[in-house]
């Protein structure tokens, strides 16, 4: 079933990308499996996919030592609290949640030296959402600027993650404050390659504004209990 259910994924990107005129291989595909198992995760690789994300940094931690004999890419996609920082800096290749310098500091100062740079990306609250975690917009280029100075990271680019939106066009619109912020930030030159943001019910939309990344959990594993 899941390896069915991503390439109703994969194929739902296409078109996507197809209704956009872009090309089918400028947004990647980031299978959200938290909560679900190791068991999951090597089905879903079995099927072609090898980036994964997680929100629940401990469950995380387990799964990505049981599957470390897998080429598998683990993004943290959850909050981080300042003593999960260590365990985030030893175990990830990328994070998506950066929202103060605190934590990209303690990021920096604890990514193990033998490992590649930690690829990160700066969460913004673009529309100002309540039980949002972010940067606020007017506040991300100084945060962007901070974090790319920093040693043992790379600045990739933004996610976001706005409230749910009523219908297809009020979600592009959304996304299009994402998409604007991203090439501001690109624009004093540093030099962004990642947009991530759309999820299982409005990667289309994020698609169509220009999301390269999308994480995408339930439609591929299913309901969580």
């Amino acid at each position: 079933m899941i390896a069915q259910n991503l390439h109703h994924v994969q194929a739902r990107i296409a078109d996507a990308c197809g209704k956009a005129r872009r090309p089918s291989d400028a947004v990647t595909l980031l299978a959200v499996s938290k909560t679900f198992g190791p068991e999951a995760v090597q089905e879903a690789y079995a099927a072609g996919q090898t980036r994964f994300g997680e929100n629940y940094i401990q469950e995380a931690v387990q799964k990505i030592t049981a599957l470390r004999h897998l080429p598998l890419q683990w993004h943290c996609i959850g909050p981080i609290q300042s003593n999960k920082t260590r365990v985030v800096a030893e175990h990830f290749d990328w994070v998506h949640t950066v929202d103060r310098l605190k934590i990209a500091q303690r990021l920096s100062e604890q990514r193990p030296p033998h490992l590649p740079a930690l690829q990160v990306c700066i969460q913004v609250n673009v529309d100002g959402g309540a039980t949002k975690s972010g940067v606020a917009p007017q506040d991300a280029l100084v945060l962007a600027q901070q974090v790319a100075a920093l040693p043992g990271l790379r600045l990739r680019g933004v996610m976001s993650i706005p409230e749910p939106a009523t219908d297809f066009i009020a979600a592009c619109a959304v996304f299009a404050m994402a998409r604007g912020l991203f090439d501001a930030l690109n624009a004093h030159g540093l030099g962004l390659d990642t947009l991530s943001m759309g999820m299982s019910a409005d990667l289309e939309a994020a698609v169509h504004e220009g999301s390269t990344m999308v994480r995408v959990g339930s439609a591929i594993f299913g309901g969580r209990g």
